[in-house]
């Protein structure tokens, strides 16, 4: 029984960090699609901001051993692949 709870709490623990990924996706989404262009200051700055507080929930959630180094890792990647590929295709839509 106690094991199930760890279970639940890591599984909880994890889709929290995926959705606050998916947040951090559609606010800079959003901001490239209606307020700055990426070379804009406010947006480095957004996007800075926001991935230093999603890496310290990372290592929060690791140190707490509810999730995984690797798994947090792979969130990280992920998230930053995605984003790399949204602002690559922002910027070949304004050529």
């Amino acid at each position: 029984m106690v094991s199930d709870i760890k279970l639940n709490h890591r599984e909880k623990a994890y889709a929290l960090l995926k959705a606050d990924a998916e947040k951090i996706l559609r606010l800079i989404q959003v901001q490239m699609d209606n307020l700055t262009m990426p070379q804009c200051p406010l947006y480095e700055e957004v996007l800075d901001t926001q991935m230093f507080g999603f890496s310290r929930e990372i290592d929060f959630a690791v140190r707490l051993g509810l999730v995984d180094e690797k798994d947090g890792k792979e969130l990280i990647f992920s998230l930053e692949r995605k984003l790399s590929a949204l602002h690559e295709a922002f910027t070949q839509s304004e050529k």
